[in-house]
């Protein structure tokens, strides 16, 4: 059986975030912007220029990943050159009736595999499940497909019949649950049904006491992704290591961009949100959305080692509390540019920020 974790000590995160600006707001006279700029993942090319590919909405709620150039001055993100876009919603699972998109992406160049990995939410017909794409170029992008994740008894349920959210894979390879040298990925499954089928409530696996939606760590077999990049769909051993605990995070938690091995271990900078609980994964009004973080342990990620005990950011700008869906602010990537680091969050569903990330 697979317990509950543990509420993380009281230990300090000793790191901060500070805002920079804004570098990316819809253009309304774009018909494929026009309903908001948000949630971007990065990657840096092969000509050395990083790219920014944010979720772009058009009308009636259907997104697409585009790609932009990130415009620096001095080492720090100001701006944008818009480039296009890089994934539609074109597969039969990416789209049902009356909605589509391909959303959120998340990108990580995966060292043992030497590919650019972007993880995504096709909002098909079953609502949004989780899917994968690579590059080798950062500008064609081919995808794997949607997440299979491997049938566990102890957990006595079917990961796979449930809404995803919030994928985001480890750069680098992990101690698996064998300790074996493993690629682990985060995910965050949704158990509440109703939304597919009314009054069928929340149907969380054995063990899991909490139904609010937390961050779970899945894992792909090594070997078999550098045979097949396409394993790198088939996701197993997964179990929840961190729910919602503290008052900024009390509806529900989510990981953010790619986790960042530093001193302490692996930093995650995760997203809470608080007030109104949002049903199933509807968007929810009245909710507030901050950033936080949580630090794994390096030997075995699926420990939680301290978390942060109020946000590193929290909504405070007109561009954060305004927009589609105010009170946001959602990391999704992060970047070291010139010695520094750099976090990327949306920004009420509407606009792209930055902030930097330093040690205290």
């Amino acid at each position: 059986m697979t317990p509950s974790p543990t509420a993380a000590p009281a230990t300090a995160i000793p790191y901060a975030l500070t805002r920079i600006g804004t570098i990316m707001t819809a253009d309304p006279h774009d018909p494929l912007e026009v309903e908001g700029v948000l949630n971007p993942g990065t990657a840096w090319g092969p000509d050395g220029e990083l790219y920014l590919f944010p979720r772009v909405v058009a009308e009636g709620n259907v997104s697409r990943v585009a790609r932009a150039r990130v415009i620096l001055e001095g080492g720090v993100p100001v701006g944008v050159e818009r480039l296009g876009v890089v994934l539609s919603p074109d597969e039969q699972w990416e789209h049902g009736h009356g909605n589509a998109g391909v959303e959120d992406p998340r990108i990580t160049f995966l060292e043992p595999l030497g590919v650019h990995v972007m993880t995504y939410i096709a909002y098909g017909p079953l609502g949004p499940k989780p899917a994968l794409a690579y590059s080798d170029d950062t500008v064609t992008w081919h995808r794997l497909g949607p997440l299979q994740f491997a049938y566990q008894p102890e957990l006595r349920t079917d990961l796979n019949l449930f809404a995803n959210k919030d994928i985001v894979f480890f750069p680098e390879v992990v101690p698996g649950p064998d300790g074996e040298p493993s690629i682990a990925l985060l995910h965050r499954p949704m158990w509440d049904l109703d939304w597919l089928r009314p009054g069928e409530g929340a149907r969380p696996p054995a063990g899991i006491d909490d139904d609010r939606p937390s961050i779970w760590i899945g894992y792909v077999d090594l070997d078999a992704a550098r045979a097949d990049i396409s394993a790198l769909t088939r996701v197993h051993g997964s179990s929840m290591i961190a729910g919602p605990e503290r008052k900024y995070e009390s509806a529900k938690i989510g990981a953010g961009p790619s986790p960042l091995r530093v001193p302490e271990g692996w930093l995650l900078v995760h997203h809470g949100v608080s007030g109104q609980t949002p049903k199933g994964f509807e968007l929810a009004y009245g909710s507030r959305y901050s950033a936080g973080a949580i630090l794994l342990d390096v030997g075995d990620p699926r420990t939680v080692l301290a978390r942060s005990d109020e946000p590193l950011l929290a909504p405070e700008t007109v561009e954060e509390l305004q927009g589609t869906l105010g009170n946001v602010v959602f990391p999704t990537a992060i970047e070291e540019i010139e010695g520094r680091t750099f976090v990327f969050y949306g920004m009420a569903d509407s606009s792209i920020g930055v902030a930097e990330l330093t040690h205290i």
